[in-house]
C-alpha cells in the first residue's frame, strides 16, 4: 500500500517535470522561428516510473527507509495509554499538548496546579482518554495519568512494606484522606495512633509517614496506617527492653490505663500489668484509690514472659512488709483500734496498720451465746476496739475479741437473773422451734414456741412476736456451763385450762367460727381465746352442706383434754341429737299412752267384775234387739 502511494508521489513529480520542459519548449518556438515538427503530447510518452530525480527504480533497500520514514509521520494511539507530551501553548484556562497526533490536544490548567512555572517546551506526561470524541478532538488528561502512575507504586510498595509519605488533605467519615503519589488514599481512624484518637482535625494538612496495608484492584482503592509504623517501633524498643529485663530490676513506668483488676504501666514502648493486689500491703478496692492517669511510678518485674511478652510488676514490694516492721504496741492482750474491711460469715478483719489485718471470730463478738450474725454486727468501714488474743507473726495471723473488752456477765448471773424473777427483754432472733430473746449484754436465752401462750398453738413464733419488739419473760431455768437460759412467756399468767375444764365440759354448746380448713378439718375459734378442733365429718350441717370457712356456728364439745391442751368440737353432732331426742320423745309419748291404755283396759274389767245378774239380762236384751236392727233409742225412750 505504501509502495503504490510512492510511486504515485513520483509520478506526480516527474509529470510536473515534463510540463516545465515543455513550456521552456514552447518558448523556444516562439522566439526562435524553426521548423516546427509534429510533437507528442505529454500524455502519450509519461513514463510513471521515472521520477523527477529521473530515477526509475528503488532499491530494497532505498525502498525500507522510505518506509520507516513513512510510518514514523504516523502516530498508533490507544485509549487509556499514557504517553508523554509537548507544551506548545499556554492559554488562560488549558494548556496544549503535542503528542505527534494528527491534532493537538487540550488539558485544563487545573489539573497542572502542582507543576509551578510550567512553560512551553515542556514535557508531561499524559494519559489518552479518548482518541476522538464526537466533536472529533482528542482528549487527553494528566490526572489520570498521575493516578494510574500513583496506583502502580502503591501497588509496588504495598508488596514491598515500603514506607510512604503522604499528606493528610481532609477529614471523611471514620477517618482521613491521604494523599499519596497523587492518588487519595483512606486512613482509618483506628489506624491513625496505637491510643484512640477523637479528635481528626488536628491532622489535616499535615505530612506523614504510613505504610499501605490493604488494597482492592477492582476499584483501585487504598488503605493506608500510621499506626502500623508505630507498633513496629514499638516491637523494635520491646524486643531491646526484654533482653535487658531481669527479675527484681526496679523500672520507671507510666500508668497507661486503670481496671477494676489493676493498671496497665507503660514502660517505654512496653507495656506491663500492676495487679490491684501488688499495688498496696493494704486492702483497696479499686486501683484508682492510689494511681492517677498518667502517673509516673517506679515498679518492681515481678514476673516475665519472653514468648507472651507479659510483664508483672510490683509496686508494693518496693517497701517491706508491714509485719516485718510491726508495731511493739500490738502484742497479745493489748488493746488496737482497726477498720473493718471484710465480712464474713465467721468474722471480720479489721485492719489495724496497712496490711496487718486481725480476725475477729463471731465467738469473741458478744459474751451471749445466742447465734450472731456478723454482717448485722460489722459494717465495712467502722472502727472498733479490740483486745489482741493470739498473735502470730511467722504467719502473719492475729485474733482479736471484742466481748473481752468487758467482763463476763455469767460470772454473776444468778444474782441479776435469778430463777423465777421476771424481766423485759428484746426480741433478737427467731426460729422455727423458738425466739431468742436478749436480757441486757451477753445475756439472753430462748423461749420455746410451746411456752408462748397457754391457749393457741402456733405453727411459727413470728405469729406472735417480731424481731426487734419487746417481750415479757420469766427464767425458768440456768445453764451457767453453756451459758444458756431457759425463759417463759405463758408461765406469767396461770394456767386457764384448770379453770375452763368444766366450762367446756363434753356435751357444752358454744358458738364459733371457722379461722382455717385443711384436709383433715376445720380450727374453730371459740371463747375466752381458746381453739378447737372439728374434723371433716363433724363440719357437716342439716341440709347436707359443710361448714365453710369465716362462717359461725354452734358446736358441741366431744372431747376435752386439759394435759395436751386440746378440745374437739362437732357442729353435726347438735343435730343429730335432736333427731336422737324427737325419737325418744316419740318413743316416750307412746310409752306413756300405752300405759294409760292399759290402766283403762283395767278399770273396765273391774268394773264388768262387779256387774250384776239384772244388769246382765239388761244387756242382754239390748243386745238382741241390736241384732234384730232395732235402734238402741227405743227402749231408752220406753
Amino acid at each position: 500500500m505504501f509502495e503504490n502511494i510512492i510511486k504515485k508521489q513520483l509520478n506526480a513529480d516527474a509529470q510536473e517535470s515534463a510540463g516545465a520542459e515543455q513550456a521552456e519548449a514552447a518558448t523556444a518556438v516562439t522566439t526562435t522561428p524553426v521548423e516546427v515538427a509534429a510533437v507528442e503530447t505529454a500524455h502519450d510518452d509519461f513514463d510513471w516510473s521515472v521520477d523527477k530525480r529521473n530515477v526509475i527504480s528503488y532499491t530494497p533497500e532505498e525502498k525500507e527507509k522510505y518506509h520507516d520514514v513513512y510510518d514514523k509521520t504516523f502516530v498508533q494511539l490507544n485509549d487509556g495509554e499514557l504517553i508523554n507530551g509537548l507544551v506548545v501553548g499556554l492559554t488562560k484556562t488549558d494548556v496544549v499538548l503535542n503528542i505527534g497526533f494528527k491534532s493537538d490536544g487540550l488539558i485544563s490548567l487545573n489539573e497542572f496546579r502542582d507543576l509551578q512555572g510550567l512553560k512551553v517546551g515542556d514535557e508531561v506526561e499524559v494519559m489518552v482518554v479518548e482518541k476522538e470524541d464526537r466533536e472529533g478532538h482528542l482528549n487527553l488528561s494528566r490526572r489520570q495519568a498521575r493516578i494510574t502512575r500513583a496506583w502502580e507504586k502503591i501497588m509496588e510498595v504495598h508488596k514491598t512494606g515500603e514506607v510512604v509519605t503522604g499528606n493528610v488533605t481532609s477529614k471523611t467519615k471514620g477517618g482521613l484522606i491521604v494523599d499519596v503519589f497523587g492518588m487519595e488514599t483512606f486512613l482509618p481512624g483506628s489506624q491513625i495512633d496505637v491510643k484512640p484518637v477523637t479528635d481528626y482535625d488536628q491532622f489535616v494538612g499535615k505530612t506523614m509517614e504510613f505504610k499501605v496495608v490493604k488494597i482492592n484492584e477492582v476499584i483501585k482503592n487504598a488503605v493506608v496506617s500510621h499506626k502500623a509504623l508505630i507498633e513496629s517501633d514499638i516491637e523494635a524498643q520491646r524486643a531491646e527492653i526484654m533482653g535487658k529485663l531481669e527479675k527484681g530490676q526496679v523500672l520507671e513506668g507510666t500508668v497507661k490505663n486503670i481496671t477494676d483488676f489493676g493498671a496497665f504501666m507503660d514502660l517505654g514502648g512496653l507495656d506491663g500489668l500492676l495487679y490491684i493486689t501488688d499495688i498496696s500491703w493494704g486492702r483497696i478496692s479499686h486501683p484508682a484509690e492510689v494511681l492517677k492517669m498518667d502517673q509516673k511510678i517506679n515498679v518492681v518485674v515481678l514476673d516475665f514472659d519472653d514468648e507472651k511478652k507479659r510483664i508483672s510488676l510490683g509496686l508494693k514490694q518496693l517497701t517491706p512488709h508491714p509485719w516485718d516492721v510491726l508495731d511493739e504496741n500490738i502484742a497479745e492482750g493489748n488493746v488496737v483500734k482497726g477498720k473493718v474491711v471484710n465480712i464474713e460469715d465467721y468474722g471480720a478483719f479489721l485492719e489495724i496498720n496497712p496490711g496487718v489485718e486481725g480476725l475477729v471470730h463471731v465467738s469473741e463478738i458478744t459474751w451471749a451465746n445466742t447465734p450472731i450474725n456478723a454482717k448485722e454486727f460489722f459494717k465495712l468501714g467502722d472502727e472498733h476496739e479490740a483486745k489482741v488474743v493470739t498473735l502470730d507473726k511467722a504467719s502473719r495471723k492475729m485474733s482479736l475479741s471484742i466481748k473481752q473488752l468487758s467482763q463476763d456477765p455469767w460470772t454473776d448471773i444468778e444474782a441479776k437473773f435469778a430463777e423465777g424473777s421476771k424481766h423485759l427483754g428484746l426480741v433478737k432472733n427467731i426460729t422455727n422451734y423458738g425466739v431468742f430473746v436478749e436480757l441486757a449484754p451477753g445475756i439472753g436465752g430462748m423461749i420455746h414456741i410451746s411456752d408462748l401462750s397457754w391457749l393457741k398453738r402456733f405453727n411459727h413464733p413470728s405469729e406472735y412476736t417480731k424481731v426487734g419488739q419487746n417481750i415479757d419473760v420469766i427464767i425458768m431455768g440456768i445453764d451457767k456451763e453453756n451459758r444458756k437460759l431457759q425463759l417463759g412467756h405463758k408461765q406469767l399468767e396461770e394456767d386457764p385450762w384448770n379453770a375452763l375444764q368444766d366450762t367446756f365440759a363434753v356435751g357444752t354448746l358454744h358458738e364459733g367460727t371457722v379461722s382455717r380448713r385443711d384436709d383433715k378439718g376445720a380450727t374453730i375459734q371459740l371463747p375466752y381465746g381458746l381453739e378447737g378442733f372439728a374434723p371433716n365429718r363433724h363440719l357437716a350441717k342439716e341440709d347436707g352442706k359443710s361448714i365453710a370457712a369465716d362462717e359461725t356456728a354452734q358446736f358441741m364439745v366431744i372431747e376435752f383434754d386439759r394435759n395436751e391442751k386440746r378440745i374437739v368440737v362437732s357442729h353435726t353432732r347438735i343435730w343429730e341429737q335432736g333427731q336422737i331426742d324427737a325419737a325418744e320423745a316419740v318413743k316416750k309419748e307412746a310409752k306413756v299412752e300405752a300405759e294409760n291404755t292399759r290402766k283403762a283396759v283395767k278399770n273396765v274389767q273391774a268394773k264388768v267384775e262387779k256387774a250384776t245378774l239384772g244388769d246382765l239380762g239388761v244387756l242382754a236384751d239390748l243386745k238382741k234387739k241390736m241384732d234384730n236392727g232395732e235402734s238402741a233409742s227405743e227402749p231408752k225412750s220406753e
